[in-house]
This record gives structure tokens, sequence and C-alpha cells, in this order.
């Protein structure tokens, strides 16, 4: 807890709040601990707010716009593959990093967008008053059941209903509250968006998976692009005719600093958090689907690191698919530990406990929602050993091998296929073989085909290569992955062009073979856990539905679903173990890491980065206070995956750091969370103007910036 604002006493609330309904309690506690802005200049959807300011960067990370000319600042990981894309072993840029001292020499990042978010409306009348009249209309069938078969349906038919009323804008329509609410997002969406600096891998990975998800860091996790529109402002495909973006509002940046206690506040997009979750689905998450992320990973990425040590174009290739599959093993991990550690299974059974009280005493309340917890227990026994199986089977199969993407697109394509598919998917091969190399994909199937069959012991979920392996291979994995390997025309970038010219390697391809019995499986595996789902579904909204009612007077926030959400809280250390963890980051922290560099690979840094942290000429992004350059910082925000690059704001809504990860000890947040624990790290914006200005050399960038 924190003394502040005329000695009232106030706790920063856990929370991912829908920024078009932050009720008078919620404004009233950001308003206490230190927020100058109201409401309406965070979130005013028919004139300009900072909310306007905030980016869906890609779809999968967060940025924001920090110049009049359309500056976008998200983290060095968000950007990470946009950068690998751009790299070649001649020019790394992806080693060596990249400065644009003009417009002109800004690169194109292919594929890469950015969304604005323009308004968020309830659309959950509409929505229930559809499944009313389809419960009506199939009055013998369950609920639960009409619920998931119904629901994507008439969202879609909403969003083609706003996208009409809303021309060139994408709409999308997301529940809310376990399914107990309905919003549509409407977006303005731009496809011409441009590298313009990114530090060294050392600097923007510092610290690699041996740091990831840890305290203290270094990294100085942070990117630069830009935005492009046509001469009006408007989304257009690239074009070299495009025009900077003249944003409606963009966020400035704060060197002042701050200390603990000062307010601090996130805005981006969270992707998924399930802390409404029953206690059975927080231990099936824990023992079945963490669990295979963990062991398959573990194993691919053994064999992907040694191609990668071995092989520099190897390690270019891999680099992007690699920092993604490791995050989420070393998340998963963490949150197993963590669940443990803070007995966070034992909080909800106590919680659930809570519930059953609350409602065993009324005959309203216990017709809506007795049967809940049982049918939940049984749901979840019911489909244990599918979900165990689909954990391992998505891991190796879609997620691991990788010549199933070539085989099972090329399975897809019909020998009579038009012109127009064909160069389509021609494209989409050309970009799959850049970032790909067929030897460590056969390394890859062996090791994970024998392991599958180790941890999935029920035949009955091995796909049909299993009976080839046995039969002509004697059970030799690698065996049969050679031969695969050798004989199929998937490790070829020209595998279209002689599929069409020769028809019979549909039949006899090994490749095209083994991809035809994956989906298959897939199916198999699905139709086994269908029933149960309807049940656990429908009864985990009934559960959400139940925790809200018990506690109405509460503000309640929904999980999050990659949905602009806002976070509100204050800059704070921690203390954790025994051992007390500081706010910041300094300088010599990380200089006394790359002296390690010998050591632990994760801590290379090139010797010129050295000399000038060593030189500790920090001029005025130095603190006011330590007189020393701030790296990292600590907040007691609430964020998950997707807030990577969310800005981090003070009381004013100026930008001080961008949020990049979270700490070990809170691993469990997404499923609970823990305000003496958790905490939100960020890169601070500082030690980010100082790197693009002393290392880049990038004066260009820090006039547009306008730092004073």
């Amino acid at each position: 807890m924190l003394l502040v604002a005329g000695c009232v006493i106030v706790r920063a609330d856990e929370g991912m709040w829908m920024l078009n309904r932050i009720d008078p309690k919620t404004a009233d506690a950001m308003k206490q601990l230190g927020l100058e802005l109201t409401p309406r200049e965070l979130y005013d959807p028919e004139g300009v707010s900072l909310k306007d300011a905030v980016v869906d960067f890609g779809d999968f990370c967060s940025g924001v716009v920090v110049s009049p000319n359309g500056l976008v600042f998200t983290n060095h990981h968000c950007g990470y593959g946009a950068i690998q894309s751009l790299s070649t072993p001649e020019d790394d840029i992806l080693k060596n990093g990249f400065v644009a001292h003009s417009f002109e020499e800004e690169r194109p990042a292919e594929g890469l967008f950015v969304r604005f978010l323009q308004r968020t409306e309830e659309c959950s009348g509409r929505v229930m008053r559809a499944m009313d009249a389809i419960y009506r209309s199939h009055p013998t069938v369950p609920a639960r059941q009409l619920e998931r078969e119904k629901l994507d349906s008439i969202c879609r038919e909403v969003e083609r209903e706003y996208s009409k009323a809303n021309p060139g804008m994408d709409c999308q329509v997301k529940s809310y509250y376990g399914g107990n609410a309905y919003y549509v997002s409407i977006y303005k969406v731009y496809r011409d968006v441009r590298l313009v600096f990114t530090a060294t891998e050392t600097l923007g990975k510092f610290g690699g998976d041996t740091d990831n998800w840890m305290w203290p860091r270094q990294t100085c996790d942070f990117s630069v692009f830009r935005i492009y529109a046509d001469k009006d402002g408007n989304p257009a495909d690239y074009s070299a005719d495009n025009v900077p973006l003249r944003p409606k509002r963009y966020a400035r940046v704060s060197i002042d600093g701050f200390q603990p206690g000062d307010f601090c506040m996130t805005v981006g997009y969270p992707g998924s958090t399930s802390r409404y979750l029953s206690s059975w689905g927080i231990r099936e998450r824990v023992e079945d689907r963490n669990v295979s992320t963990i062991q398959v990973r573990g194993k691919k990425q053994e064999v992907w690191k040694r191609w990668m040590s071995q092989d520099r174009a190897v390690g270019i290739k891999y680099a992007s698919k690699w920092a993604g599959s490791s995050n989420y093993w070393k998340n998963s991990i963490g949150m197993n530990k963590a669940i443990a550690d803070l007995d966070v299974i034992g909080q909800k059974q106590r919680l659930e406990k809570d519930i059953r009280q609350w409602y065993s005493g009324r005959e309203d309340l216990n017709r809506r929602f007795g049967h809940v917890f049982d049918s939940l227990q049984t749901a979840y026994a019911a489909r244990r050993e599918a979900v165990h199986a689909n954990g391992f089977f998505s891991e190796t199969f879609m997620r691991g091998i990788e010549i199933y993407r070539v085989a099972s697109m090329l399975n897809r394509t019909p020998q009579d296929v038009g012109e127009a598919q064909a160069d389509a998917t021609r494209e989409q091969l050309t970009r799959f073989f850049k970032d790909y190399d067929a030897r460590v994909d056969e390394e890859t199937m062996a090791t994970l085909l024998q392991n599958y069959r180790e941890q999935v012991k029920n035949r009955d979920y091995w796909p049909d290569c299993y009976g080839v392996i046995d039969s002509l291979f004697g059970g030799d994995c690698g065996a049969y992955a050679h031969d695969l390997f050798t004989r199929s025309i998937c490790v070829r970038p020209d595998c279209l062009d002689r599929l069409l010219s020769d028809s019979t390697l549909r039949d006899s391809d090994p490749a095209l073979r083994y991809a035809q019995g994956i989906p298959d499986m897939m199916m198999h595996i699905s139709r086994g856990m269908r029933e149960p789902n309807n049940i656990i579904s429908h009864n985990e909204r009934l559960l959400t539905q139940a925790l809200m009612e018990m506690d109405e007077d509460a503000p309640h926030y929904s999980d999050a679903n990659f949905s602009m959400r806002l976070s509100y809280g204050y800059i704070q250390d921690y203390t954790a173990q025994g051992r007390h963890f500081d706010y910041y980051t300094s300088s010599q922290s990380l200089l006394d890491k790359a002296a390690k560099q010998g050591e632990i690979e994760d801590y290379r840094m090139e010797q010129d980065i050295i000399s000038l942290l060593e030189r500790g000429d920090w001029g005025r992004y130095a603190d006011r206070r330590t007189h020393d350059l701030h790296l990292c910082f600590l907040s007691n925000n609430d964020i998950t995956g997707g807030n990577s690059g969310s800005p981090m704001f003070n009381g004013k809504g100026e930008l001080i750091g961008l949020a990049f990860d979270g700490n070990w000890e809170a691993m469990s947040g997404d499923i609970s969370f823990d305000s003496s624990l958790q905490r939100c790290i960020g890169v601070d914006i500082r030690f980010v103007l100082f790197l693009i200005d002393k290392w880049g050399h990038a004066d260009n960038l820090i006039r547009e910036l306008g730092v004073k």
C-alpha cells in the first residue's frame, strides 16, 4: 500500500479495463493515484483521445505513435519477425542493427500492419436476441450445444452488418465476461509499415532465454517503425507515392523520470487471461496443456539450437520462430511453478466454496447455478485423455514438424487449379521457404515422432504415419524421416509446379501421404472432446455469471481477449523469497552481466556498446536523483502476452516506457493476480532515446520526437 494525495491510502486495482467502460469507482481510484486525465481524455469515440495514439501492432503486439509523422515505438521482440525478414547473411540487420536517417532509407516490412481503434460498442442485445430465437426454434437441443454451434455464426453476421455500415473498416465482435457480454470494435487498418530503427540483437534481446520472464532486466526491448498512408491520409497498400501518416493523436515522450509511488498506466492489447476459470480448468491447464508445451518444445528447441549455433544462415531463418517457441515454453514452465508455489488451485477452490454457500440458501439461485460444479467436474474428467493427446498432437504435428505446412498446402490445391490461386500458393511457398531448412526439419521430425510415441501411449491417438514407420522401417522414426525428406517434392520451392505436372505424385509422394492422415486424426481427437467442451463452455460461463452477481457492487473487468485495455497502478519494487528487488536497473548492472559473456552466451555485447556505457556520458537522459542511466523499471500494472510494446504513461499521459515482460515469481498471473508479487517490466524511454541518440546518431528521430 502507498500513502499519496492528501494522506488518502489507496491501492492499485488489478484489472484490464475496457476504456469505454471505466466506472466512477475506477476513475476515482486512478485520480487518487495521480492520473490527471479524465475518462473522456482517455477514450473519446467522437473526438481525439489518448486511445488514438495506441495501436494494435500486427495483431500480436501493441505499439504507440510518438510523432506527428506516424513514428511508432514497439518492442524489439514485436518487430523481430519483420527485422529478421529484412535480414540476410550479407546485410544482417538483425545482428548489427539498422538506422534510417531519412524517409527514403526506411524499409517496407511486407505483411506488417497496424490497427487504430475507432470505437467499441456493446452488441450483447443483438447477439442474445439471436440466440434466444435459436433456442425457441430448437427446443429439444441442449442450450450448451447450441451456444458453441451458433454463436460464431451470429457474431460473424453482426460483423458483416457493422462492416456494411462502416465501409473500409475492420469490425470484430468478441465475447467478454466469459460469454456473458459481446462488444464490437471498429478499426482502421494501415498496411504500409516501414522499419526505421532497430538496435543490435544483443541489445534488443539482452539476457535472451536466460533472463526471459526474470527481474532484474537490462534488455533494450524496442524497435521503431513508421506508418504510411496515401496523400489524403487513408490506408493504402505499399507504394513509393505514400507519405508518412499524420495521426489524430500521438504520445509525447517524457525524460523527467519517475520514482516509486508515481502513477503508471499501460494501454494496449493483452491477449488472453483466464482469471474466472474454475479450479478444474486450472488443473487441466497445469497438468495437460502446459505439460505438452514444455515437453515437446523443449525437444524441438534442442534440435533447432544446435543447427542455429552451427550455421548463421540457419540462425537468421529460425530466429523469429525460435523466439516465439521459446517464449511460451518458458512461460509455461514458470506458470506451473507459480501456480504450485502460490496455491492458486487452493485459492480458487475456496472461492468456489464461497459461491456454493452464496447460492445454496436461495431456491432461484440454486436452480440456476446448483448444477454448475458437478457438471464441470464430470466434463473435465471426461475429456482428460483427449486433451492430453491433443496438446502433444498440436505441438508435434501442427507446430513442430514444418513440412506438414507445405504438404497440406499442396493437398488442398486441386490439379486443375486456376492461375490466380496457383500464383497465390506460389507466393505462400516462397515466404515459407525463405525461413526454412529441410535438414533442420528432418531431424525435428525424427525427434518429435519418437517423442509422441513415448508420450501418448494410447495408439488410438496415433496418426497413420506410425503404421508406415512400424511396417516399413521397423519402428525407426529417424529412418522414416530420412526417406520422406529424400524422396519428397515438398522440400523444394518448385514443389507446386512439379505436382501440377505429375498428378501421380499425389499418391506416391511420402510427405503428401503423411499429411493426408494428420487432419483425420485431428478430427478424431476433437470429436472425443466435443460434448465435454459444450458442457464446460456453458458452465464456465454460468460460473462467471454467478461470481459477478455474488459480488455485484464491485467493479469487474473481463478476461483479456486482444482488445484494447487499460491497467493502472504505480512504480513499485517488490520482495520475494526473502530477497528485495529495486524498481529499476542501472547501466552498471548491464556491464556486470556483459562481463560474464564468456560463460553465458545470452550476455554477449559488442565492445562499442560497452565502451559507450562505460563512458557514463548520459547527458539529458540521466536520472535526476541517481545521476545514472536507468535501463528498465517495474510497475504493478496488470499485463499479459499481447501487451508487449504497450506504452507506459505517467499521470499526464506522457510516455515513460514500453512494457515488455513480467516477473518469474508471478507467472501464474494469467490465472490469478497477486498484487504483492505481480510486476510489469518496462524499458525506460530514456534508455531508448539514449541509444537512438548516442549509438544510432539518429538526430533526425530525436528532432522528430521533440525531445527537450
